[in-house]
């Protein structure tokens, strides 16, 4: 399992006091989803209040530095152990809670004092690396969780084999460069693996192993797979804006294409008395 980045430490500021108070808690109670990015739900927390992130960050007593870019998935919020305290504060979730849920979150028991660093609070945009750059998460799902909120689109890191399913609403991200989930209604197989599989194979090394092999059959045996065929094929029917993206369907939807083998593969693997 892929674990995400850890960020490089975030240089204190010049101004803004280490015993700041801590900000009053919050009128709504927006919680995250599992595995989300960080500057995802700081967005949609923004959204529910209708301001900007760098009002709401502001009125947290954080202090937003300038970075590479300011939006995920190219970019991710890291936030001091400081500026936790704070968002947990107003968000009135636990850390331990909000950390479970936002992976980028460091560990931390503190109180709202300062870092031993010297850190106070403190937001620092910075790249996400290219292999774990999140996907967009199921709409519906990011709509029950942002109530009367403008947002609509949230990241999330997802688990190898990179592909992120909602088996409730048949939504599935695979690739960042997708405008929005894919429906899976065409592709039963896909939905019925998952649930005959997932769980079982969710923490195996074998999903890793399983993931690179059947992306090396698909790079250069695709044409001996009539299914992986027919599953794009159904894809770019459906959802012929794939097709005018800044990548080929053919390696935007692969892992998705790809998702019932590598299930399979995997809990051969895990099966085996030499797995890895």
């Amino acid at each position: 399992m892929t674990a995400p980045y850890t960020a490089a430490p975030v240089p204190p500021p010049a101004s803004a006091p280490a015993d700041a108070p801590r900000p009053a808690p919050g009128a709504l109670r927006l919680r995250p989803l599992p595995g989300e990015v960080t500057a995802s739900y700081l967005a949609r927390l923004a959204s529910a209040y209708r301001m900007p992130l760098t009002h709401l960050l502001d009125g947290l007593g954080i202090r937003l530095s300038p970075g590479p870019d300011t939006r995920p998935p190219g970019s991710e919020l890291t936030l001091t152990a400081t500026a936790q305290q704070y968002l947990a504060a107003f968000t009135r979730i636990p850390h331990p809670h909000l950390r479970r849920a936002l992976p980028c979150l460091s560990p931390t028991d503190r109180p709202h004092t300062s870092d031993p660093t010297g850190e106070t609070a403190t937001a620092l945009w910075q790249h996400t690396p290219p292999a774990l750059q999140p996907v967009r998460a199921c709409t519906v799902c990011v709509k029950h969780r942002t109530p009367d909120a403008i947002a609509t689109t949230a990241w999330i890191y997802p688990q190898p084999p990179q592909v992120l399913l909602c088996i409730r609403h048949q939504q599935a991200s695979s690739d960042p460069r997708h405008t929005t989930p894919l429906g899976i209604r065409t592709l039963p197989e896909v939905a019925h693996t998952h649930r005959r599989l997932a769980r079982a194979v969710s923490a195996a090394p074998a999903l890793t192993w399983a993931a690179t092999i059947t992306t090396r059959w698909y790079d250069h045996q695709q044409h001996l797979a009539t299914r992986w065929q027919t599953r794009l094929a159904a894809l770019t029917a459906a959802y012929p804006h794939t097709c005018d993206g800044p990548a080929s369907p053919t390696l935007t939807c692969r892992s998705l294409v790809t998702y019932p083998e590598t299930l399979t593969l995997a809990q051969a693997l895990a099966a085996s008395p030499t797995a890895p």
